[in-house]
């Protein structure tokens, strides 16, 4: 190893630790300086790992995919190399190979389980070539960052092309995501829920697929599960959803989520039709690396929710739910695991227009806030940058909120009056700085 790996590790590792001390994530610092150190050091690390680089890409769902991923490998006795923190563009993806690094610049791992934002996949592959690559969806986010979907489809095709022997894991039921996996051209597996579950989709959500990539003639639906996503084909040029290799059958959501796939029951405790298709984008990466998962069932009772997704606290005698709601189909999906719990609740809803949030907030208009009339929500509360914004959509399906400028005020005022169930929904920035406050509390005695 030379002097600048060695220059590079030590200060990323010196940075991360100075900011842990902070109270910060430090992550992205860490990787940008050991970058700028050694721009070749994410190519040199990852050219370690001993079997599988699988990448995790789409808009929802990444993290608890990946997340899911790296602990069903752990879970089979594989050492894993995994962005836990969801830092997820170049520098964020370096640090997670630095960080895993020793100052002699070698790493120890079998497996890396990455995630990967979309639009960055194409800075990424220069330096790494994963061997497999999950994609879950496609849907509108972040107009000011991604512009319209198409770009991040242009940027993902891109991305493709650089890594020629990879393999795709899909969504079949996601006609985006199938067409940009088939037109690749690359090898591919595809999982979803190939029966009907719903008897009609909840609320009026936008259907980002509504045309075949094909031919642009409109799709015709024998049903769907939520957005875009369900049984589809096109009448005019026969593109059609994809064979399904694991198909989750048997679905249940009485408690928690149950289904099957392989002749392999699975049910957990979770809140949320997505998590089904989280679950099984996992496992079906996991299989598609050749590998069994014999201890699936202890992996999922014991998996920690990574910070804010489905993340359960216990203050005082409250039962506080912290959830990423960040475009207008994670939020419908939201929605609806909010709505499945028939026991009154409170509800803060936390919207911020930094870069990283995007700074077009039109999106909430896209969103079915009118469910939330139901008499089960006893309270509505909405802090962060746009909260005005939040507080004025709710205005127009009638629905009254309070707001609230500071979201830590916010959460005291609801613990101390609230039902003692509440649930709050944030988007990207919002999201490590409302765990942090709910930790704390937490942790008082």
């Amino acid at each position: 190893m030379g002097l600048r790996t060695f220059a590079a590790i030590a200060a990323a590792k010196m940075t991360s630790a100075v900011c842990r001390l902070a109270g910060k994530q430090g992550v992205t610092y860490a990787g940008r300086l050991a970058m700028k150190i050694d721009p070749g050091i994410l190519g040199r690390l990852s050219g370690q790992v001993r079997e599988k680089i699988i990448v995790v890409c789409g808009t929802n769902g990444k993290t608890t995919t990946n997340n899911l991923l790296c602990s069903m490998l752990e879970g089979e006795g594989k050492k894993v190399i995994c962005n836990h923190t969801g830092s997820n563009m170049l520098m964020g993806v370096a640090a997670a190979f630095v960080l895993s690094a020793d100052l002699r610049g070698r790493i120890d791992a079998d497996c890396a389980s990455i995630e990967i934002d979309e639009a960055s996949a194409v800075r990424v592959f220069p330096h790494m070539k994963p061997d497999l690559m999950v994609l879950t969806n496609l849907f509108r986010d972040q107009l000011d960052r991604y512009g319209e979907i198409d770009l991040t489809m242009e940027k993902l095709a891109e991305a493709m092309k650089l890594a020629p022997d990879m393999e795709i894991v899909v969504n079949a039921d996601d006609p985006l995501s199938a067409w940009l996996a088939g037109e690749s051209g690359h090898k591919t597996a595809a999982y979803g829920i190939s029966g009907q579950v719903f008897e009609k989709p909840a609320g009026h959500e936008v259907r980002e697929g509504q045309f075949c990539k094909c031919c642009g003639t409109a799709l015709v639906y024998d049903f769907y599960h939520y957005s875009q996503m369900g049984s589809y084909r096109c009448p005019a040029c026969g593109f059609s959803r994809p064979k399904i290799r694991y198909d989750a059958a048997g679905i249940s959501m009485e408690s928690g989520l149950a289904f099957t796939v392989e002749d392999r029951r699975i049910s957990v405790d979770y809140r949320g039709f997505y998590n089904i298709y989280n679950i099984l984008a996992a496992y079906a990466a996991v299989r598609e690396a050749g590998i069994s998962p014999e201890h699936l069932d202890e992996v999922l009772r014991d998996y920690d929710p990574a910070f804010g997704r489905n993340e359960v606290f216990t203050i005082g005698g409250s039962k506080v739910l912290l959830n990423l709601a960040k475009n207008p189909a994670g939020f419908n999906q939201n929605i609806s695991a909010v709505m499945t719990d028939r026991e009154e609740k409170d509800l803060i809803i936390v919207i911020n227009d930094n870069a990283q949030d995007g700074t077009d907030v039109s999106w909430l208009w896209d969103v079915d806030f009118d469910r939330f009339s139901e008499d089960n929500i006893r309270s509505v509360t909405v802090s962060g940058i746009r909260g005005r914004d939040m507080q004025l959509r709710l205005k127009y399906v009638d629905i009254p909120s309070s707001l609230e400028e500071s979201v830590e005020e916010a959460i005291k005022k609801r613990l101390a009056d609230g039902c003692g169930n509440l649930y709050v929904l944030v988007n990207y920035t919002a999201l490590y700085s409302t765990h942090q406050i709910l930790k704390e509390l937490e942790n008082q005695k």
